[in-house]
């Protein structure tokens, strides 16, 4: 896999067009995931959560910081109205 990051890399720099490498992101799911670490223009790629459209998503799948997060919103909605 990292082979193929770096003729993708490769091909974006002759091209010129270029990866965002700050928006680039590996999560690595499962027990039995060997978990390597991947580079793209030497910059680690792996992340153990992820925030899109407000929802988090962690490695272990779990939805606690989810719930959480939507627990003090409401709670500071709750608090204002109050």
């Amino acid at each position: 896999m990292q082979d193929n990051l770096n003729k993708l890399l490769s091909w974006s720099k002759e091209w010129q067009m270029l990866f965002n490498v700050e928006k680039c992101k590996v999560m690595h799911f499962g027990r039995r995931n060997a978990g390597f670490n991947y580079q793209l223009d030497s910059k680690s790629l792996e992340v153990s959560e992820e925030k899109d459209l407000a929802v988090t998503i962690t490695c272990d799948l779990k939805a606690s910081q989810q719930c959480t997060y939507a627990y003090s919103k409401a709670n500071k909605i709750l608090g204002c109205h109050q």
